[in-house]
């Protein structure tokens, strides 16, 4: 008899799994079924985020791994094959913000930066999981971009260009590998609160829900159940898509 959860057998990988959205998703794969390796750069995060999930009856693994790293991700995937025997699933979440600069000040050291957190990441993700899923028949990768992936905002230019392209590398994926059984896509999160956005003065918070029109800013939780559905086979048609988590902000051009 089937047990109705969407993952069962299925080996997921999270990166930037220590809080916030990673984390998130994280818990829900494992709630779902699947075995989960928790990957960041922090050990202590995402140790207590596995733990977490194991003592509710799951099954996690943390592994330390820098994503920008190419021999930290490449050990990454292979101690995920040793320790659960495959992969299937991969959320390559891991990224970083930056504080809003005008173009010409941004030092060339602060723009690579951004680029190899956000775009790095994701590509080298891509390279050393494909192969895992291409031995084991198949797979779904979420690639995380942003709603400034799809449009940007004044004084974002490296993180808006990376996430721009985390579009663009999903999209080639997804036509390099779709008739290989591997499905790509991407989500585009707008305002969501995370352990940073919450400690903004409520009245901001509030300023920033003007802007969206469900009139409210999305919740971590949300964003995990979109990425949990886009790996399951209930989206076995789709790939190459980028999905916004928004609150329609983008549906009129808005932006905050």
């Amino acid at each position: 008899m089937s047990s109705g959860r969407t993952l069962d057998g299925k080996v997921a990988i999270v990166t930037g799994a220590g809080r916030g959205i990673g984390a998130a998703s994280a818990r829900a794969f494992a709630e779902e079924g699947a075995a989960v390796v928790l990957a960041a750069r922090t050990a202590a995060a995402i140790t207590s985020v596995a733990q977490e999930i194991e003592s509710n009856g799951g099954r996690a693994v943390a592994v330390p791994a820098d994503v920008t790293d190419p021999d930290s991700v490449a050990r990454l995937i292979e101690e995920t094959v040793a320790t659960f025997g495959r992969l299937d699933v991969a959320f390559n979440n891991a990224g970083s913000g930056q504080m809003p600069t005008p173009l010409a000040d941004i030092s060339f050291e602060d723009f690579e930066t951004g680029l190899k957190a956000n775009l790095y990441g994701a590509f080298l993700g891509m390279k050393y999981e494909i192969p895992a899923m291409l031995a084991n028949g198949g797979g779904a990768i979420v690639n995380m971009s942003s709603t400034a992936g799809l449009q940007s905002a004044p004084g974002m230019g490296p993180y808006a260009a990376a996430k721009h392209g985390v579009v663009a590398l999903t999209k080639a994926a997804a036509l390099d590998y779709g008739k290989r059984n591997i499905r790509v896509n991407a989500i585009a999160p707008g305002p969501i609160v995370n352990e940073q956005m919450s400690r903004l003065p409520p009245d901001r918070l509030e300023t920033i829900a003007r802007f969206i029109p469900m009139g409210r800013l999305g919740r971590t939780e949300e964003v995990a159940k979109a990425v949990v559905w886009l790996c399951s086979d209930q989206a076995s048609c789709i790939t190459g898509a980028v999905l916004s988590i928004d609150g329609g902000r983008l549906a009129g051009g808005a932006g905050v």
